[in-house]
């Protein structure tokens, strides 16, 4: 990465003013920091900063005292910030319309050309970049998607014309709403619907044998809370405590789930750490640090989605490679005839068929436009399918969920425009899926899953969101995840939870693209193929920024103090064999095969030191439902040990790491003793920002 930063600085140093669009407030801030280091005159400009930072940041470049700035979707529209002469896109921009209105910053007057450069370093960013390019060249700009019957917006707009005239009838604001194209087909009932639950929580009165509607006394406070349909969520601001000047703001989320006081993060491309959280006056105080290893805060918003067009050609980029690979073309021609068809030098298409030429070098099939490819290895199984994100995760939410029907487990999911990995239970298979996939019907894809988003994460949140636009619930709190178990349960069959269902459909899954898929699969349209290992294009998914965030030696203290942490934790051995054994020491102490020395079986569980109900459970004879399950849980555990030895004692050792979460980082290959522990990080990372939620 850092070759990638020298060549940003380069390309800055050699202009007068340039923006560097990155597509995350998250990287954002690593970049920020890691140039603030390399000693770049660059400024970082987000929505989360203050606004007293934001316009400090924004007058400086526009007064020649910053070279560049860094930033996000915030400067792709219309904020002054003077001549721009270049811009810089760090990794792909996902879409055509996004790399057109970021690099039109540039230039921007009728008669300059615009100029700007994709800078990537993953494989599927530069072919994803190549592809949106060539696209951006020909003016093929995807369409809008635009959000048919929100019913959230028609309660608004509902309440907006009563304020209007004190009353309206309901036919009346229902032909008004069905005259605007997004509600051309809004159907009566549903209309009703939305009114009775605007009556039934005293946002306005509904007389329904007069057909009228009437102001309340709440109409007013719910319609001022509601002039924007942009979900809220609450945030914290960020003081500096020295100068007394706010610095910017965090979601309730990453206060809730990481902050603390001696904490650091990284905010403005600065190090912070937290003195005081007021939670009263949702206020965080800090103090400003020199410490590499800050945490980079997450914030409200989603990936930018790569269309699933986009996708495709990523796969016929794949494909037309191979093929030239095939017949022996050396990867100097192969890059060099893709870079007279796409505006990149040679050298970097040729990075990024490195992984392509592997794959056909050994003999593995190739995933593209045209062919699927299942891989499976340990308790993983990839599907290797260009459907673009929300293709991919609409396809792996329906594998999860009818795989976990069949099992009666939880399958993990993990997605991106090119892949979908699934963390399956032991006894399924690569031919599982292929089954799956194949006599699913296409029709079903939609009730399947609406049938799935019940009880998740997902739907809660944006429940929780749609019901304040509603004037149902207040707002959204961190630590709410039990409470809005029962509020989701109070607000099915309600349009608050139609309106939730749709909105998840809309804004994080494609069913149709799914249905093309299935329909192409089960024609034969497109190949399937099965292969029981790993591959170079299998396992070479996008990384996240971690990387960024932290320089090397810091990135390698913190994964020492993680070991060290764990080995100096206490542990409980108990052997499930004979139940004579049931010892506690430091795992530090524990051999690297442990073994009973009563009865000699490797059937040892390693516990929590508190784990007595655990214990308790195993030992009892008539076992209540709930003792049975701590006890499949301890075998579970038990296998694990006796399978890996002291290697699953560390990776059971870890917070909020069970058995299936200890087994899905055993079973990852990798090349030091620093990469399991960096896992073992990330996953007790996953279980600090979930754990609110459980």
């Amino acid at each position: 990465e850092t070759s990638h930063l020298r060549y940003i600085t380069n390309i800055v140093e050699s202009q007068d003013s340039t923006l560097i669009f990155v597509n995350t407030r998250q990287t954002a801030e690593a970049l920020g920091s890691r140039f603030k280091e390399m000693g770049a005159n660059i400024g970082v400009h987000h929505g989360s900063l203050a606004k007293g930072s934001r316009i400090e940041v924004e007058d400086q470049f526009k007064a020649g005292k910053l070279d560049a700035l860094l930033c996000t979707s915030s400067m792709e529209l219309g904020i002054d910030v003077g001549r721009i002469d270049h811009v810089v896109q760090y990794s792909s921009p996902r879409e055509v319309a996004r790399l057109l209105q970021r690099v039109g910053r540039a230039g921007h007057r009728h008669d300059t050309v615009s100029y700007g450069t994709v800078v990537t370093g993953h494989p599927d960013d530069t072919l994803e970049a190549l592809a949106i390019a060539r696209r951006a060249g020909e003016g093929a700009v995807e369409p809008a998607e635009i959000h048919h019957g929100s019913l959230d917006v028609v309660a608004n707009q509902v309440v907006g014309l009563v304020m209007d005239g004190g009353e309206i009838s309901a036919r009346g604001a229902y032909e008004i709403l069905t005259n605007a194209y997004p509600f051309r087909d809004l159907e009566q009932e549903t209309f009703k619907a939305v009114i009775r639950e605007l009556n039934s929580n005293y946002i306005l009165w509904l007389d329904e044998e007069a057909d009228r509607l009437e102001k309340s006394s709440g109409t007013w406070k719910y319609y001022y809370r509601n002039l924007s349909m942009i979900p809220d969520e609450e945030t914290y601001e960020v003081f500096d405590i020295a100068s007394g000047t706010q610095v910017g703001t965090l979601d309730e989320r990453f206060v809730v789930n990481f902050a603390e006081p001696g904490a650091s993060f990284i905010q403005r491309g600065d190090m912070w750490r937290i003195s005081e959280i007021d939670e009263d006056k949702e206020r965080v105080e800090v103090s400003p640090i020199e410490d590499p290893s800050g945490e980079v805060p997450s914030w409200t918003g989603q990936e930018i989605p790569v269309p699933y067009d986009v996708a495709q050609e990523v796969g016929e980029l794949r494909g037309g490679a191979a093929d030239q690979f095939e017949t022996g073309a050396p990867t100097e021609a192969v890059a060099a005839d893709l870079s007279g068809r796409y505006p990149a030098a040679t050298d970097t298409i040729e990075r990024a068929l490195e992984r392509i030429e592997r794959q056909v070098d050994s003999g593995a099939p190739l995933p593209t436009d045209s062919r699927l490819l299942i891989e499976s290895q340990g308790g993983t199984v990839v599907l290797n399918v260009c459907g673009g994100l929300k293709g991919n995760e609409t396809i792996g939410r329906l594998l999860a969920a009818l795989l976990g029907q069949q099992t009666g487990s939880s399958v993990g999911l993990e997605v991106d425009p090119y892949r979908v990995e699934l963390d399956v239970p032991r006894g399924i298979r690569a031919s599982d899926v292929q089954e799956v996939l194949n006599s699913t019907a296409p029709e079903h894809v939609g009730p399947l899953l609406e049938l799935s988003l019940d009880g998740s994460e997902t739907l809660k949140f944006t429940l929780s969101q749609v019901a304040a636009k509603f004037g149902a619930l207040k707002r959204w709190k961190g630590g709410d995840g039990v409470s809005l178990n029962r509020v989701m349960a109070a607000l099915e069959d309600t349009p608050i939870y139609d309106e939730a269902v749709r909105e998840v459909f809309h804004e994080a899954l494609d069913v149709e693209r799914a249905r093309t898929v299935l329909v192409a699969l089960q024609s034969g349209a497109i190949d399937l193929e099965l292969i029981g290992e790993r591959t170079a294009i299998g396992t070479g998914g996008r990384q996240s920024g971690s990387e960024l965030l932290t320089p090397e030696n810091a990135d390698a203290s913190v994964i020492e103090t993680v070991r060290t942490r764990i080995q100096d934790d206490r542990v409980r051995m108990v052997c499930l064999h004979c139940l004579e054994y049931d010892r506690e020491l430091s795992v530090n102490r524990v051999p690297d095969q442990p073994q009973c020395p009563h009865c000699d079986s490797t059937q040892i569980a390693a516990l929590s030191p508190y784990a007595e109900e655990v214990v308790s459970a195993v030992r009892a004879k008539d076992k209540d439902e709930d003792q049975n399950k701590q006890t499949k849980r301890a075998y579970r555990n038990a296998s694990l040990v006796q399978g890996h030895g002291k290697q699953a004692v560390i990776a059971l050792s870890a917070r909020g790491v069970g058995p299936e979460n200890a087994a899905r980082i055993i079973n990852k290959h990798r090349e030091s003793e620093q990469d399991f522990y960096r896992d073992i990080l990330e996953r007790e990372r996953e279980y600090a920002r979930t754990k609110a939620f459980w």
